[in-house]
């Protein structure tokens, strides 16, 4: 029911700073907490950043804390992971996510939690 669809990723050097984009389709986005996650190749995927539904609350991974910064814009359909001093570690394709309402556990940073996603958008770091 719904699609979402990640843009903003690229090439850039390490200590550089990206935006990425996730919108979704409908009218009920905002009542969905959204989840950015990352898989690097021969690696599982793994959690960076989740938002609630109001965006009031914000969870991130040890890895990215201090550094990525999620937030939404309801009105817009849309979530963001602003991602600065970013690391060759960082090197991966980006997932949004997006948790059914009945779900309790979203900010655990489990992908099993989450119940929409979109293709993936590859962001690269060069050192």
């Amino acid at each position: 029911q719904v699609q979402l669809v990640e843009s903003g990723g690229g090439l850039v050097q390490a200590g550089g700073s990206l935006r990425l984009s996730c919108t979704a389709s409908g009218r009920t986005f905002s009542g969905y907490p959204i989840g950015w996650f990352r898989q690097a190749p021969g690696k599982e995927r793994e959690f960076a950043a989740a938002i609630s539904w109001s965006g009031g609350s914000t969870y991130y991974a040890d890895s990215v804390k201090g550094r990525f910064t999620i937030s939404r814009d309801n009105a817009k359909n849309t979530a963001y992971l602003q991602m600065n001093s970013l690391k060759p570690e960082d090197t991966a394709v980006y997932y949004c996510a997006g948790a059914k309402p009945s779900r309790l556990t979203w900010y655990r940073g489990h992908a099993y939690a989450y119940d929409y996603w979109g293709q993936g958008t590859q962001v690269t770091i060069s050192s």
